[in-house]
């Protein structure tokens, strides 16, 4: 799933399969500077029972509403065939979590060479995997549940405490290594698998997809930067911590627009259908102030709920340091004005350890690095998903890094 080389004439493909809408975008690579270049844009509205909590339920309806906007997207690009894919997952299940490892060395004035930093690296993968592991059981109560590392990166690289983006050539006593990895359940890998095969996909990756909207900031070049990434979906929330530049973890819980739906759908006595127009009109701010602070009264306990299990998700990264202060929201979901003004309330931030006052802001497409939209199809937060998707791509089809290559191989062997 790495390593592929690129062609400036080929098209590639992101896939963000939702919970509400498949997004597909079709894009090029440029050759001289190495960025991605959207050239079509498509989607398509899934059924009621096509996704649950994030993750695919009715397999041909999703190949049905995934080859829709694959279409799409390929007639605006002006082409007739792109197999080159990623594609992004989501779901309770999905975790992602860093491991620091800390090494010592016997012989510290002996410079690290390529075979013990391998050793070094697959010693921090098979530590994450046991932990990982172990977690899912506890959450679901089966003692084993099948796994597969989806993505990794190493985020922090120290000897004796002292920074460093790559080990090797250095001397000293103790290297700590820090790695990003995802997980996913074979079950849903499977089922986007299958996806894929019948739509005449060749998958470059399966991305677990918080990390692809907190990749799409550019973090890995900015070593200071903090921030809380929240996705909201249409059936689940994905949360991304990001400390220093590097990707702390990721979490998700199955909470998203579809039950703010679904109140609606209760209290004005309509279908889903009308009650998703309805609230889509309501995040634009299409309807009267009146109709407005209505349907805020109505949400505003599920907004609460919903915050619930953002703090829940957020004590877990409470416990090793302070949380960060700036919150950026992306996803189809996060127009509610109800989301916002909840985070901004100060009752649900006493009990975690902020580091200043909070700050909540939105991302947009403009915000993605190294990706741009020739469409001028991308002009919202629910866009930023796809676009981190693609961003991704950049990586897989560019030159691989010494680390990133021991990294690749180390997953390798976990993966078999």
């Amino acid at each position: 799933m790495f390593g592929f080389k690129k062609n400036s004439s080929e098209y590639y493909l992101s896939l963000d399969i939702g919970t509400e809408v498949v997004k597909a975008l079709v894009f090029q690579i440029d050759e001289q500077s190495g960025n991605g270049i959207v050239k079509g844009v498509g989607r398509a509205r899934q059924g009621i029972k096509d996704m649950h909590s994030g993750a695919v339920s009715d397999i041909n309806g999703v190949i049905q509403n995934s080859r829709r906007a694959i279409e799409l997207a390929k007639s605006m690009a002006g082409i007739k065939k792109v197999e080159k894919s990623i594609v992004g997952i989501a779901g309770e299940l999905v975790k992602g979590t860093t491991t620091t490892v800390h090494y010592e060395r016997v012989k510290p004035e002996v410079r690290i060479d390529l075979p013990e930093l391998k050793n070094i690296i697959q010693k921090v993968q098979w530590k994450a995997f046991d932990r990982i592991r172990q977690q899912l059981a506890w959450e679901t109560g089966h003692s084993e549940i099948e796994v597969k590392l989806i993505n990794a990166a190493i985020v922090d690289v120290r000897i004796d405490g002292y920074k460093v983006s790559s080990p090797l050539g250095f001397q000293g006593r103790d290297v700590s290594i820090s790695v990003f990895n995802a997980y996913a359940p074979m079950v849903h890998l499977g089922a986007l698998q299958t996806i894929a095969d019948e739509l005449g996909l060749e998958l470059l990756s399966i991305a677990a997809e918080p990390y692809a909207v907190a990749k799409s900031m550019g973090i890995d070049d900015v070593s200071d930067f903090s921030a809380i990434f929240i996705d909201i979906g249409g059936g689940t929330t994905d949360i991304a911590v990001v400390r220093n530049g590097g990707l702390e973890g990721t979490k998700m819980f199955a909470l998203g627009g579809r039950a703010f739906t679904k109140r609606l759908s209760q209290e004005l006595g309509v279908g889903f259908e009308e009650a998703e127009a309805f609230k889509i009109r309501y995040a634009e701010g299409k309807l009267g102030q009146d109709v407005s602070s209505k349907i805020e009264r109505m949400l505003f306990d599920d907004c609460n709920v919903w915050l619930s299990g953002v703090e829940l998700s957020l004590s877990e990264f409470a416990d090793s340091d302070l949380l960060p202060n700036k919150i950026f929201l992306c996803g189809g979901g996060s127009g509610l004005q109800g989301i916002k003004k909840a985070l901004m309330s100060k009752a649900w931030t006493k009990n975690l350890p902020f580091a200043k006052e909070i700050e909540v802001s939105y991302l947009q497409p403009r915000d993605v690095v190294h990706i741009s939209d020739q469409t001028r199809e991308l002009k919202d937060p629910q866009d930023i998903t796809p676009m981190g998707l693609a961003n991704l791509v950049l990586d897989l089809v560019g030159e691989e890094k010494v680390l990133s290559g021991i990294l690749r191989r180390a997953v390798k062997i976990i993966q078999k």
